[in-house]
């Protein structure tokens, strides 16, 4: 992938498209503009995602403006290739759009000491095959040049305040929903792409632009420069930003689009041992259900080993299936750690509906748990910290895992996970609406995921922690938190008939203070659950005061005040931690 955020001249490979690019401060000290481009290296990816021309502008009151815009189009390049060849550009685009708004939105509402605004404009263009689709939110803007006619295509998002004075009524980063203007335009060749920010067509009308466009005789990079130095001469007291797109040639056909590929790329056959699909050489089935497929696969051109996932034919009918089948490809793709299992991506078109997975050496957490009941506290902590961290991977791109369990995490011999699933997942600022997990059959219980989302209430954060305290539970005390009898809890009247088994019954080496940070952590009441991930990995790696107040090891601590105390008690339970978490075996 070639990226650019500097100035630039450049024709596409293997197309007949010209690409320039220019962003300077200006009259300003600061540049809060930024302007992008990426060109795919592969022929795959450029005809599956197409040619990217962005360009943003930091609103100049919001102190964050400049990090705004430079985040905005890095990361919807980073975001929208990462997004699976079979969504179309418009679901692709307005997803990733849509996440970056809300990423930038959250940040300009976190509670800090100096509160800052992260807003900016947008306007990005994707050209695939003999289509220029756009997205839009501000007062950036875009041009169609053709035939000698300008034609503004974006419209600017401005309420007029009376003395002549504009501001913007929508941004990226505005508002936890963004409206976003999408619209698709059929090329020709010889069309001309413009896209600029307000310290150019402010100061430059329509006609100065058509004449500067106009020019036949230099590259697009030459044009740019002109554009930029006109909108100077006209005193433009603005950041300048421009891209110039000249399309030359286009292909002979179009290709199709993602919903069209969606309702007729079929489902794979049943696929047996030495069977070659795409390429792929199936070694064996992994795991079966009613709703998916594994097998262990090996691509032929590299004898690379991989996991492919198939979706159930019992679902070939059930478009919000498929599109949830697909989403899990595009929601690993965008999650990077070593504690989360990769996506592989295949350099070749599929002829139908799987994708592929790294391949992961050793066994599911739960058979793990079964033939190693009881391990160490440093290997059982040194798991639940790994599995921590898999979920911050999931937390930092606003995904919540929803379903997370000893059978969807992988262990190896050198005590590595990895978390292998991403069925059941929950994006936030893409998803129109929480869809609770569906539990069918064995699965009818909430024995790892959240009561909560049983009766359709969207946990969040808090989801996760309580899968994570349950696993945590169960690898200190080979138990569940609240027994035998929450498998049995269809409703919310018998989750209310629960109560939680102290970890120490089935493990007397747990302390009070550990047992009470997993307590915390697996609370049905939600006021009183941790909100924060990193808090309940501090409190069981650490005596939390709060939880050794009335601890019985306190000799005659009844009528004392605690911290008259903890002096000498911190010490004891500081060397307990170190004897509890690092001995071996």
């Amino acid at each position: 992938m070639t990226h650019n955020v500097a100035n630039i001249s450049k024709k596409v490979p293997e197309s007949g498209i010209e690409l320039g690019l220019i962003s300077v401060a200006g009259m300003k000290a600061v540049n809060e503009d930024a302007a992008n481009t990426a060109v795919p290296d592969s022929s795959h990816e450029f005809n599956n995602k197409g040619v990217c021309l962005l360009i943003a502008d930091g609103v100049s009151s919001a102190e964050a403006g400049k990090m705004a815009s430079e985040y905005a189009v890095a990361t919807f390049v980073e975001e929208y290739y990462r997004t699976p060849d079979t969504w179309s550009v418009k679901q692709s685009g307005q997803k990733t759009l849509s996440a970056i708004n809300l990423n930038l939105f959250k940040k300009s509402h976190e509670f800090t000491q100096t509160e800052k605004g992260y807003l900016c404009t947008f306007t990005g263009v994707v050209i695939k095959s003999r289509t220029a689709h756009f997205f839009h939110a501000g007062d950036s803007r875009l041009y169609l040049l053709r035939k000698g006619e300008l034609k503004q295509l974006t419209r600017d998002h401005t309420v007029n305040i009376g003395g002549g004075k504009n501001i913007l009524a929508r941004a990226v980063g505005m508002d936890s929903v963004l409206q976003i203007d999408y619209g698709k335009v059929a090329l020709e060749e010889g069309d001309r792409l413009f896209l600029s920010t307000d310290g150019v067509h402010d100061f430059l009308d329509k006609q100065q632009l058509l004449d500067k466009l106009n020019d036949n005789q230099h590259s697009c990079q030459f044009v740019s420069e002109a554009v930029v130095h006109g909108a100077k001469s006209a005193k433009s007291d603005d950041n300048i930003s421009c891209i110039f797109a000249r399309i030359q040639s286009l292909p002979q056909e179009s290709r199709d689009d993602y919903n069209a590929k969606l309702t007729r790329l079929p489902f794979p056959p049943d696929l047996t041992k030495g069977m070659v699909l795409d390429g792929l050489r199936i070694e064996k089935e992994l795991f079966a259900s009613s709703r998916s497929q594994v097998y262990l696969v090996t691509d032929i051109e590299t004898q690379q080993k991989m996991v492919m996932k198939t979706p159930s034919i019992n679902f070939q009918d059930d478009f919000h299936y498929i599109d949830r089948f697909i989403q899990e490809e595009w929601i690993g793709k965008r999650i990077d750690s070593p504690y989360v299992v990769k996506i592989k991506s295949l350099q070749r078109d599929r002829s139908c509906l799987y994708y592929l997975m790294e391949f992961v050496e050793g066994k599911s957490l739960d058979k793990w748990m079964l033939e190693n009941p009881l391990p160490s506290p440093k290997k059982a902590i040194g798991i639940v910290k790994q599995i921590a961290k898999a979920l911050g991977a999931f937390h930092q791109t606003e995904t919540i895992h929803q379903d997370l369990k000893p059978a969807n995490i992988m262990i190896d011999e050198q005590m590595n996970i990895k978390v292998i699933d991403f069925g059941s997942v929950f994006v936030a600022g893409i998803a129109e609406i929480f869809v609770p997990i569906e539990h069918l059959g064995a699965l009818g219980t909430a024995t790892y995921s959240d009561p909560h989302y049983l009766y359709g209430k969207n946990t969040g954060v808090q989801g996760d922690i309580y899968s994570l305290a349950t696993i945590t539970y169960e690898l200190f005390a080979g138990e569940l938190p609240y027994g035998e009898k929450i498998e049995q809890c269809v409703n919310i009247h018998d989750f209310d008939k629960l109560r939680y088994v102290t970890a120490s019954t089935h493990n007397p080496i747990i302390p009070l203070w550990f047992d009470r940070a997993i307590e915390k952590g697996v609370s049905l009441d939600l006021s009183k659950r941790y909100r924060r991930l990193p808090n309940f990995v501090e409190d069981i790696t650490q005596p939390n005061p709060i939880f050794l107040q009335d601890d019985p090891a306190v000799k005659n601590s009844r009528g004392l005040l605690f911290w008259q105390l903890m002096s000498a008690f911190w010490i004891a339970m500081l060397v307990l931690v170190v004897i509890l978490f690092s001995t071996s075996g």
